[in-house]
């Protein structure tokens, strides 16, 4: 997904997205310890999605802390 998207989707959707790229992730590494990986850079490309997922729930997190506090 584009970060665009990401940045359009509530934080349930995300949450959602997230908890299937962790899922497809540890299939991906079972299948490159068996050696039937097929696609390495796809772990890569995954890791990078959790992590613009996981940087704008942080992100909304803090916006709500603030805007409490303020």
């Amino acid at each position: 997904m584009k970060i665009k998207e990401l940045r359009e989707s509530s934080v349930e959707e995300l949450s959602a997205r997230r908890r299937e790229l962790k899922q497809e992730a540890l299939n991906l590494r079972i299948s490159q310890q068996s050696g039937q990986l097929e696609n390495p850079a796809r772990i890569t490309l995954i890791r990078k999605e959790i992590a613009r997922i996981e940087t704008i729930i942080t992100e909304r997190s803090r916006a709500a802390v603030v805007k409490k506090a303020a």
